[in-house]
């Protein structure tokens, strides 16, 4: 496409995030183009090609499919400079202008970068490679100004700190800062793939002390600014804040799902056009396969705590936390525009992040249910580093393990051994105590008591003739 555009006698290049993936020696994503050409020049360069976006210079050129079915696409822009932000996230107007202006007005240098590859020649007019050979993450001229510009990027600096392992150069650290609170302007769904992308990095744990560091914390998720403060620990042996405890559950999640050191592909390994030998772009993310839901399940999990705080003589307590917290994380998930089932696992995980804490002397009844559940595999991960944080034995989330890796699936899970139909066959009607019933068969298959339908239609005989010898509720005294 590059070459395409150069024949054509057009200033092409790549540029941005592709350039600074290669240098890290990272297969990009995706790789956008830089132009000289006008949006209404590619026409006739370019037959398949989307262009929602030529007001403000860009255009999607569509390639062929991929190997996964998914057309190929590239983003080719004109160099531009950009107008006012009136809403702090968008320019109202572009002005086509050269590669020089055209980078001066991205956000940050390491992604202000360009590279010819016809001639495999860098341009960077922002001294990007000098601070990605710094490891420093640098706004590009006024701070203040590219985050006026887009309110989204004090988030943004966040992030790519956060995966790019950067320090945020200290104006920008500053700049950021001041206009943390600016980013309440920015909408909820581009704050959540913000989020996604941060949280579930391997190196979420800074992510997260970065966003406390730049004031993030306050205007995103103001439910966990008490946690800053709240004590941690025995009253008499405090072990820091709660916010230190979720810190640490970051720091502990996935750790142990890493993948085996050493393994590697066959074959050579693959070089981009700097020569630099490529790794997969998430290579570690996909080693620790922490989703988004779980990781932030693991920043919210006691977010209930400071609602339900209490002491007495000798410790601190938090009754109901979990059920305080999943309605919390409930609301916030809907704040945030989170899908449906994002939201349900999340709110699931933080309601049942302390439950299994018992499983070793819990009621099989009440363990089987929860460890078939599609989520166990992340509720236990978040037990895990729950308890890894706090200094705590991990003999049950080994339990749990165990009992997954030896119970045979029809013992774990077993198909009703009674169901409504039967209860009909019999001659019973549906009513209200059809689920007591049902209830009562079920638990007592899960317990290993009853294993066939007959069996379990002799424990509800028993259960009636139980039942007609209790005597009647007591009628409710009459209203005043």
């Amino acid at each position: 496409m590059v070459r395409t555009l150069q024949n054509a006698g057009y200033t092409a290049l790549w540029a941005g995030g592709c350039v600074r993936d290669e240098l890290l020696g990272l297969a990009p994503q995706d790789y956008d183009v830089a132009t000289s050409a006008r949006p209404e020049q590619l026409r006739p360069l370019f037959r398949r090609r989307n262009e929602i976006g030529a007001h403000f210079g860009v255009v999607q050129v569509i390639g062929p499919r991929g190997d996964d079915g998914e057309w190929l696409t590239v983003e080719v822009a004109t160099f531009r400079t950009d107008g006012a932000y009136i809403d702090g996230r968008r320019p109202d107007a572009v002005t086509f202008s050269t590669p020089e202006e055209d980078a001066k007005r991205r956000d940050f240098t390491v992604n202000g970068m360009f590279f010819d590859p016809v001639k495999n020649e860098l341009i960077d007019y922002v001294g990007g490679r000098a601070d990605l050979d710094a490891k420093v993450l640098r706004a590009i001229g006024d701070p203040v100004a590219r985050f006026t510009e887009d309110k989204l990027r004090v988030l943004r600096a966040a992030r790519m700190a956060t995966r790019f392992a950067l320090a945020i150069d200290p104006a920008t650290h500053a700049a950021a800062e001041r206009m943390a609170p600016e980013i309440r302007v920015v909408s909820a769904e581009r704050i959540a793939e913000e989020l996604r992308k941060l949280l579930v990095h391997p190196n979420r744990a800074r992510g997260l002390r970065l966003l406390r560091e730049l004031e993030l914390i306050g205007p995103i998720l103001p439910e966990l600014v008490p946690t800053f403060t709240l004590p941690q620990g025995l009253p008499a042996a405090p072990t820091g804040t709660l916010w230190d405890h979720i810190v640490r559950v970051m720091e502990c999640l996935g750790e142990a799902r890493n993948a085996e050191p050493g393994t590697r592909s066959e074959g050579p390994e693959p070089t981009g056009f700097f020569g630099l030998p490529l790794r997969a772009p998430h290579s570690a993310l996909h080693a620790s396969s922490v989703s988004f839901p779980l990781a932030f399940a693991a920043v919210l999990h006691d977010v209930g705590k400071p609602r339900v705080f209490g002491r007495t003589a000798d410790r601190y307590t938090f009754h109901g936390h979990e059920r305080v917290g999943a309605e919390m994380t409930s609301r916030i998930a809907d704040r945030l525009k989170l899908s449906n089932t994002e939201t349900a696992r999340l709110c699931w995980l933080v309601d049942k992040h302390q439950y299994l804490a018992d499983a070793p002397t819990m009621r099989m009844s009440r363990l089987k249910p929860i460890l078939v559940h599609p989520g166990i595999g992340e509720l236990l991960a978040l037990h895990r580093a729950d308890a890894r944080a706090s200094g705590k034995s991990l003999e049950h989330v080994e339990f749990c393990e165990r009992v997954l890796r030896e119970m045979p699936p029809e013992e774990l899970n077993p198909p009703p051994a009674v169901t409504g139909e039967h209860l009909i066959a019999v001659g019973l009607k549906p009513g209200p105590q059809f689920k007591r019933l049902l209830d009562a068969v079920r638990e007592a298959q899960l317990e290993g008591r009853v294993r066939t339908k007959e069996e379990g239609l002799e424990l509800v005989e028993e259960l009636l003739r139980e039942w007609a010898q209790e005597p009647p509720p007591a009628p409710e005294a009459p209203s005043e």
